[in-house]
């Protein structure tokens, strides 16, 4: 006894398949180059500020000067944020909390000032 098995609707399946996975990689791969094509006329509008204003952003005109001359296809912002981060964790700080404790007698303990405050009803 001889079994029929139909080729030809696995292979149309199969093509299908794989036409189906490369458009989706063709598109996701327009939707990246876009989305950095848009994410670089973005950044060229920090090209218009002042040095001040940079600095409060956390990045200078060399980051902006370096984030421009990647290819095209590649998202300036991403190296903008990186260089932002690093100097936004690398600052010295500011204002040091110094807590001073005084000198505890033997045998006191005075009660933690940190503790939750009491609430009235």
């Amino acid at each position: 006894m001889a079994t029929y098995t139909p080729v030809l609707p696995i292979a149309a399946s199969t093509v299908t398949r794989v036409l189906a996975s490369f458009t989706g990689v063709l598109v996701k791969r327009a939707n990246g180059i876009a989305r950095a094509l848009r994410h670089r006329r973005e950044a060229m509008a920090l090209s218009g500020l002042d040095s001040y204003m940079l600095k409060d952003i956390g990045i200078t005109r060399s980051d902006l000067n370096d984030a421009f001359s990647s290819p095209l296809w590649e998202d300036p912002t991403a190296l903008l944020r990186e260089r932002a981060m690093e100097r936004r964790v690398n600052r010295p700080t500011l204002f040091v909390a110094v807590t001073l404790q005084p000198e505890v007698e033997p045998g006191f303990n005075r009660p933690r000032l940190n503790r939750p405050s009491r609430q009235a009803i």
